[in-house]
């Protein structure tokens, strides 16, 4: 799924998929996890092993964050698309539950054509997954069709 979130200017941010990213902005994202997880002790140790120039490191690494970076401490809602069928929507917020997202509102649609939309708000302060972790994991739920972030503040 790979997502990330860039800033265009100070107050303002996109999310674009990772697959449409130009190489050394996804390199960049790449030395930044190295450093953070301390799998490299330096700027020249961690571009070395991913391939990037320290130049574009340095050009890049302000712009460029993991979403669950800078959703932390938000409130997020996520669309899910389920497949009508009993349960799916109970191991969903289970799952929420499991990483102590904060469930602050849920609203379900009456299913239609054997599908049904489910809105969920999730408070992200106390969470201990990151929001990428959390949206893989609904997505592996059998009967979840699709899992999409539709806002956050």
């Amino acid at each position: 799924m790979g997502v990330f979130l860039f800033r265009t200017d100070k107050n303002k941010f996109y999310i674009i998929s990772k697959e449409i990213l130009p190489e050394a902005i996804l390199k960049t994202a790449k030395v930044k996890e190295l450093l953070a997880k301390k799998e490299a002790e330096t700027v020249n140790e961690a571009v070395e092993k991913i391939g990037l120039s320290r130049s574009a490191f340095y050009k890049y690494r302000d712009g460029v964050f993991p979403f669950y970076e800078a959703s932390k401490e938000k409130i997020i809602t996520v669309t899910i698309t389920l497949e009508h069928m009993s349960g799916i929507l109970s191991n969903c917020l289970n799952a929420i539950a499991v990483t102590q997202g904060n469930i602050l509102t849920i609203n379900q649609g009456i299913p239609l054509q054997g599908v049904a939309y489910a809105t969920v708000s999730i408070e992200t302060r106390d969470m201990v997954s990151n929001i990428e972790e959390l949206l893989e994991t609904l997505y592996k739920i059998p009967g979840v069709l699709k899992v999409e972030i539709i806002g956050q503040s």
